[in-house]
């Protein structure tokens, strides 16, 4: 009777946390956290449309999400799944940016969000274009930009550019993954490109042909390309305070890792950031070296793909991230960063069920 009586009490100490559809780092985060969650702190809850989704073999619980719904309709069934799952803290990847508006909804049935910013900066960073022109980052300043809607506005950009500097690349304002990135070359076509097997490319006449046959389309951004070293800072924030941080630069020779580099201006830079865009939770910061210093190009609120390769030099960012948040930051041990550490991420075959 006395071990039944321990383990409902135990069962009940846990605090339920729930993690909704987002991107495939949700599972390298789950598994972070449950490796060190010893004491048995955290349910973790995963739901995906995707019954098949790997992180469902993680989660102690996993629940299917509908498809179709509209904004609106997706935060009720939020609200509603937080009720009937006993949520207390929710974690969101699928509209975090509908859902940072509506923490006090959230409060009345007393679930926290654990959202990466206020909602007003989630839609600023998002907006490269705006989040550009905003930010005043003198540690790591942005790369000049023009942006534009048409090839007359493309055409005007590039005559206050090009002369300026060597080399020109376009993106979009919104976007991920660096989907619809191109550096603009002169001297070759787009089928001499493919051809070749240079990615990430396109020739510039074939370009310019291109915008003139759409008329106007969605905003994107024509800018310095930056030709030194990325850095990828995976990054725990505390309402605006720089809690944890570790730096990853990536090396330019494919299957060669990663090497851990606490640049101190990065850091610094990185540490501006997240004051000025109150960020919390577990984000990320992206730079790019030109011209010998670090020049940022994007914040990411929400896990990296390469979390993983980051918490193998020390911090377990994913748990320092929900235990600061459950129970506050005095109370989470924070490892040192091994610095110079080289990393890399392998896969495994495994089976789903």
């Amino acid at each position: 009777m006395a071990r039944t009586f321990f383990r409902h009490i135990t069962e009940n100490t846990r605090m339920r946390v729930w993690y909704n559809r987002t991107f495939s780092s949700v599972y390298a985060a789950i598994e972070l956290i449950r490796q060190a969650d010893t004491e048995g702190r955290f349910t973790i809850i995963h739901s995906n449309a995707n019954r098949h989704t790997p992180a469902a073999r993680l989660a102690h619980e996993f629940h299917t999400e509908p498809t179709g719904l509209d904004s609106d309709a997706y935060v009720d069934w939020c609200l509603a799944f937080c009720r009937t799952h006993r949520i207390e803290i929710f974690v969101p990847g699928r509209e975090a940016t509908t859902l940072a508006a509506e923490h006090a909804r959230f409060a009345d049935i007393g679930v926290r969000v654990l959202s990466a910013a206020p909602a007003d900066m989630l839609k600023l960073v998002h907006d490269k274009a705006r989040f550009y022109a905003e930010t005043v980052l003198p540690e790591a300043p942005v790369a000049e930009f023009r942006r534009f809607e048409t090839l007359e506005q493309f055409d005007a950009a590039w005559e206050a550019l090009r002369p300026r500097h060597a080399k020109l690349c376009v993106k979009p304002s919104h976007g991920i993954y660096g989907q619809g990135f191109a550096i603009v070359d002169e001297g070759r076509s787009s089928a001499a490109l493919l051809l070749g097997g240079v990615e990430y490319h396109v020739g510039y006449d074939d370009l310019r042909r291109g915008l003139a046959t759409m008329g106007t389309f969605k905003t994107m951004l024509l800018m310095e390309f930056l030709d030194g070293p990325e850095y990828s800072v995976d990054c725990v924030g505390d309402n605006g305070r720089l809690a944890a941080a570790v730096v990853r630069r990536k090396l330019p020779h494919g299957g060669s890792g990663q090497i851990i580099d606490m640049r101190q201006d990065i850091l610094d830079a990185t540490a501006r950031l997240c004051a000025d865009y109150r960020l919390n939770g577990v984000f990320n910061a992206q730079f790019r070296e030109g011209g010998g210093r670090p020049r940022l190009l994007e914040i990411n609120p929400r896990m990296s793909g390469g979390i993983g390769m980051a918490c193998l030099a020390g911090p377990n960012l994913p748990y320092i991230a929900l235990r600061g948040f459950a129970d506050g930051f005095d109370n989470v041990t924070i490892a040192p960063v091994a610095n110079g550490m080289r990393v890399a991420e392998l896969s495994t075959p495994t089976e789903l069920p």
